[in-house]
C-alpha cells in the first residue's frame, strides 16, 4: 500500500501469516512467494500507521507545509519476505519510487516502522543499520536489539525483554513464588529470555528455576509429552511461557490431553492477548492466567478511519486496493473474482457491505496494544522530522553547525533527532528513547477472567513501569485478580518453605539455592527474620531465647539474701552474732565470779567482740557484689579473725606464763604478760593484718566482676581478689597465728586441771585449722556464688567452733553448775574435771 508525500515512511506488517515458496531452478525465472492466511489484526496494524500519518497531515502544528506519505509492505510471516521487503523500501526498487537522474534528493523512505518479530528486526537492522536507516519497531522485544554497536539506528516503542524479565521478577516477588518453571521458544526471542532468567533470577532474589524447556517449532508430539509430563510432576506450581501463539496452541493441546490442572500460568506479551487460546476447552487450564501485556492506549478517530475503508472496483492494485479486497473477501466471505468461489457456493462481493453489520475483530478497539505502539512509532518519526526542520541556520548539530534540508535529507540525520525526541501522547504517556533506543518501559499486567457464562475477559489488574524519578514500580490490584483454584487465592510455589525466625537456611547440596533445610540457631545465636542466611551472636550480656528469635538479658547469679542458701547462711550468721551477745551478757553479768575472773575477763570480752565481728562480716559475702563490699569483705574478715586468734594466742601465752610463775623462780615471767602487754600484743598483731589489707586494697583492690565463663547463659557476679598474693598473705598470716596458738596450747594441754583452759584452746584451734585447711581446695573448686558460700561457711564454722569450744564449758558451769563457780572449786587440784 502506498501514499505519496514530501517525506515517505515505510512500514512492515504481517498481513498474511503464511507463505508458499516456489521451487526455483537455475534455468527458471525467479518467482515471488505466495502469501496465504489473511491476518485481520495485521491488516489493522497497517491501517493504524496509515491513520497516524493521515492525522499528522491534518495537524497544522506538526510538520506544517510538509506532507507525509507511506509505503506499507507485507512480510507474510516469513523472514525472507520481510527482509527483502525492507531492502526494497530502503533502496527504492519499488516501481512507485522515481529518483532524479543525478541520484540526488531524498531516499525512497526516510524511516521504517517495523518489523514485528525480533528475528526479522535483527536481520533487517543488521543490514540497514550500516546505512543508519532509522527503524522503529512496535513489537520486537529481544534484549539483543539494545546493542548500539550492532544496531546503531534501531529504536522501539515496546519495552525490551530485559525489562519484561525484570517485570516478571517483580511479579514473582510480589506473590512469593520462588520455585517456577520456564518454557521458551526456540528462537532469538526465547533463547535470550532463557539466558536472562538463568543469570539474573537467583541474583535478583526472585527465586529459582525448577526446569527450563525449549518448545520445538515442529511441535514434535514426543517432545510435547515429555515437557507436559515434567510440568505435571514438578513441585513448581507456576509456569512462565515466553513463546508465540503457535507454540501455545500445540502445548495446551497436550496439557488438555494429560489433564494438567492446578498450575498458575504466566504469559509473556507475545501470547497474553491471544484470543485463539481463550476457548472453553482450554480455559479450565488457562483460566486465571497472569500476563505481561503491551500498554493499552486510546486512539481517538481510528474507528471512523477504519470504517471509511472501501475496495475499488476499477483498479485491483491501486494504492494497495488488492490488499483491501483481500480483507473484504476475508471479512464477508465473498469474492470479487467470480472464478472458483461462486462455483463453491460463495457470493460475489459488491463493495457496499457494511462493516458494522458483521462480527469482526477488526473494529474491536477495546484492546489497542500493538496498534498503540505503531501509533507512537509514527509520531516519534514525525516529531524527529519536525525538530529537524525547525533547525536554525548556523546553530545546527552537524558539521559546521549546519542544518539538514528537506531536499537533501539523509536517514542518519533523522536518527540524530530521533534519539532526542520527547513528547506525550493523547493518552498521557511520555515517549522518549534512552541511549540504547529503548522507549520508557511500561507494561500492563492482565488477568484472564473466566466468566460463568463461559466467556473470557482479559482485564487489567496492574502495571509495571520505570520512571527517572521512582525507578521500576509495580502496581497490582490483587482484589481484581481471578484465581483458577478452589481457594480463590494465589498458589504456593516454593521448593522449600520459608525458614522461620530462630533458624537459618542451609542449602541442599547439588540443588538450587531455593531448596534448603532450616537449621535451628545454636545457643547464644538468634535470627529474627524469615529466611535468614546466618544466625547472629547475642551481645555479651544477653543470651538467646528458647525460640532463638531474640536476645534476652542473661540471668544473673550471686549469693543472694532471697535464695535458700543465702537465707540459711544469713540466719546462721545472725544466730552466731546473737549467741556472742548472749555469752557476752552472761560474762558481763557474772564478771565478778571466779570463773570469769580466772579466765582473763578482759581478753574474754575482747574475744567475744571479735567473734561477733567474725559472724557479722560473713554478711558482706551475701548480696550482689559492689566495690565497697568487695574491698571490705576480705579486710573485715582478715582483721576480725586476726583479732580473734590474737586474743587466743595471748590467752595461751598467759596460761603458760602463769604456770611457769607458779614454779620456784618463775615469778619474773609474769611481768611480761601484764594487762598492758596483753593489749599491746593484740593490737600489734592486729595492726600487722590491717597493714596487709591496706597495702592490698591500695595496690590491687578487689573489685566486682561479671564472669561469663562458668555458664553461657548466666552472668555470675563475683569479687575478684585483685591480687592473689595479697589474699594469700592475708590467709597465711591468719594461718600462722592459728598454728602458733595451736602449738602453744598443745604444749600446755597437760598442765594441772586448774590451768586446763589450754585444752579448750587446743581443741578450738584444731577445729579452726581443720576448717580452713578444708576451705582452700573447696574454695578453689567452687564456681561463682558457691565460692562465696564456701567462704561464708568456713567463717561461720570456725567462728562457731571457737565460740562453742572456748565458752561452752564456762557457760555450762556458770549457768548450770554454779557450785563449781567458786574459788575453792577452781583452785582444787583434780577435784573437778573441767
Amino acid at each position: 500500500m502506498h501514499k505519496p508525500g514530501d517525506v515517505v515512511l515505510g512500514g512492515l506488517f504481517e498481513v498474511h501469516y503464511g507463505s508458499v515458496f516456489p521451487e526455483w531452478t537455475f534455468t527458471s525465472e525467479p518467482q515471488q512467494p505466495t502469501c496465504k492466511g489473511f491476518d485481520t489484526l495485521g491488516f489493522r496494524h497497517a491501517m493504524t500507521m496509515a491513520f497516524a500519518i493521515d492525522e499528522i497531515n491534518k495537524n497544522s502544528n506538526l510538520l506544517p507545509n510538509v506532507s507525509l506519505g507511506y509505503s506499507l509492505s507485507d512480510n507474510c510471516g516469513a523472514l525472507v519476505v520481510g527482509f527483502s521487503s525492507a531492502l526494497l523500501l530502503a533502496s527504492g526498487r519499488e516501481e512507485r519510487f522515481l529518483l532524479q537522474q543525478n541520484c540526488l534528493g531524498t531516499p525512497p523512505v526516510l524511516g521504517i516502522v517495523g518489523d514485528s518479530p525480533s528475528t526479522f528486526s535483527i536481520a533487517t537492522s543488521n543490514v540497514l543499520g550500516l546505512y543508519k536507516m532509522p527503524i522503529v519497531s512496535y513489537f520486537s522485544t529481544c534484549s539483543c536489539l539494545s546493542d548500539r554497536q550492532r544496531f546503531p539506528s534501531f529504536f522501539r516503542t515496546i519495552p525490551s525483554d530485559a525489562f519484561q524479565v525484570r517485570a516478571m521478577f517483580q511479579i514473582l516477588k510480589y506473590f512469593g513464588w520462588t520455585w517456577v518453571g520456564l518454557l521458551v521458544s526456540d528462537d532469538d526471542y526465547g533463547l535470550h529470555v532463557a539466558r536472562s532468567f538463568q543469570s539474573d533470577l537467583t541474583q535478583s532474589g526472585a527465586g529459582c528455576l525448577a526446569y527450563l524447556e525449549v518448545l520445538p517449532w515442529d511441535s514434535d508430539p514426543s517432545d510435547l509429552r515429555r515437557i507436559v509430563h515434567l510440568i505435571k510432576t514438578s513441585t513448581a506450581r507456576v509456569v512462565m511461557v515466553f513463546a508465540h501463539e503457535f507454540h501455545m496452541i500445540h502445548l495446551m493441546g497436550e496439557v488438555a490431553r494429560q489433564n494438567v490442572t492446578g498450575h498458575q500460568w504466566i504469559a509473556s506479551e507475545a501470547w497474553t492477548a491471544s484470543a485463539v487460546l481463550q476457548t472453553p476447552q482450554l480455559m479450565p487450564y488457562l483460566g486465571g492466567t497472569l500476563g505481561i501485556a503491551i500498554r493499552r492506549g486510546e486512539i481517538p478517530g481510528l474507528r471512523e478511519f477504519l470504517l471509511q475503508i472501501r475496495p475499488d472496483h476499477k483498479d485491483s492494485d491501486n494504492n494497495g486496493n488488492n490488499m483491501v479486497r483481500q480483507f473484504w473477501e476475508h471479512t464477508f466471505q465473498c469474492r470479487f473474482d467470480p472464478g472458483g468461489w461462486v462455483e463453491a457456493g460463495g457470493a460475489l462481493c459488491t463493495g457496499q457491505e457494511d462493516l458494522e453489520q458483521v462480527e469482526t475483530e477488526f473494529l474491536d478497539l477495546s484492546n489497542l496494544r500493538p496498534e498503540y505502539n505503531i501509533y507512537k512509532a509514527v509520531y516519534a518519526l514525525a516529531y524527529a522530522l519536525d525538530d529537524l526542520l525547525q533547525c536554525e541556520a548556523g546553530r545546527g548539530p552537524f558539521s559546521g553547525h549546519s542544518c539538514a534540508t528537506l531536499q537533501e535529507l539523509e536517514p542518519w540525520q533523522i536518527v540524530h533527532y530521533l534519539q532526542k525526541v520527547n513528547f506525550t501522547t493523547k493518552s498521557g504517556d511520555q515517549v522518549s528513547f534512552d541511549q540504547n533506543g529503548d522507549a520508557l518501559p511500561i507494561y500492563d499486567i492482565v488477568n484472564w477472567l473466566w466468566l460463568p457464562d463461559g466467556r473470557t475477559e482479559v482485564q487489567n489488574v496492574g502495571e509495571v513501569k520505570r520512571s527517572d524519578s521512582k525507578g521500576e514500580e509495580l502496581t497490582i490490584d490483587e482484589d481484581e485478580i481471578f484465581w483458577n483454584f478452589e481457594s480463590n487465592k494465589p498458589p504456593r510455589s516454593v521448593c522449600s518453605e520459608s525458614c522461620p525466625p530462630g533458624t537459618r537456611m542451609a542449602r541442599k547440596k547439588g540443588e538450587p539455592e531455593c531448596c534448603f533445610d532450616c537449621i535451628p540457631c545454636s545457643e547464644g545465636k538468634i535470627s529474627n527474620k524469615t529466611d535468614s542466611m546466618e544466625c547472629t551472636s547475642c551481645p555479651e550480656d544477653f543470651w538467646s531465647s528458647p525460640q532463638r528469635d531474640h536476645c534476652v538479658p542473661k540471668k544473673t547469679e550471686f549469693l543472694s539474701y532471697h535464695e535458700p542458701l543465702g537465707i540459711c547462711l544469713t540466719a546462721a550468721s545472725l544466730l552466731g552474732t546473737c549467741t556472742c551477745a548472749v555469752v557476752l551478757g552472761i560474762f558481763s553479768y557474772y564478771r565478778s565470779t571466779p570463773m570469769v575472773r580466772a579466765n582473763n575477763s578482759e581478753l574474754s570480752f575482747l574475744l567475744l567482740v571479735s567473734l561477733k565481728l567474725c559472724f557479722l562480716c560473713s554478711l558482706l559475702f551475701i548480696g550482689r557484689p559492689m566495690l565497697w563490699t568487695c574491698q571490705l569483705r576480705h579486710a573485715a574478715f582478715g582483721i576480725s579473725f586476726v583479732l580473734c586468734v590474737s586474743c587466743i594466742l595471748v590467752k595461751t601465752m598467759v596460761v603458760l606464763a602463769v604456770f611457769k610463775a607458779s614454779k620456784p623462780g618463775g615469778g619474773a615471767s609474769l611481768k611480761w604478760f601484764g594487762a598492758v602487754q596483753q593489749r599491746g600484743t593484740v593490737i600489734l598483731l592486729t595492726s600487722i593484718q590491717a597493714a596487709i589489707c591496706t597495702v592490698w586494697i591500695v595496690s590491687a583492690s578487689p573489685a566486682p566482676h561479671k564472669n561469663i565463663q562458668y555458664h553461657n547463659d548466666k552472668i555470675v557476679y563475683e569479687c575478684v581478689v585483685g591480687s592473689t598474693v595479697g589474699f594469700a598473705v592475708l590467709l597465711g598470716y591468719i594461718g600462722f597465728l592459728a598454728v602458733l596458738s595451736f602449738l602453744l596450747a598443745f604444749f600446755a594441754r597437760n598442765l594441772p586441771d586448774n590451768f586446763n583452759e589450754a585444752k579448750l584452746i587446743t581443741f578450738s584451734m584444731l577445729i579452726f585449722c581443720a576448717v580452713w585447711v578444708a576451705f582452700v581446695p573447696a574454695y578453689v573448686n567452687s564456681p561463682g556464688k558457691y565460692a562465696d558460700a564456701v567462704e561464708v561457711f568456713a567463717l561461720l564454722a570456725s567462728s562457731f567452733g571457737l565460740l562453742v569450744a572456748l565458752f561452752g564449758p564456762k557457760c555450762y558451769i556458770i549457768l548450770l553448775r554454779p557450785e563449781r563457780n567458786t574459788r575453792k572449786a577452781i583452785m582444787a587440784r583434780g577435784k573437778y574435771n573441767t
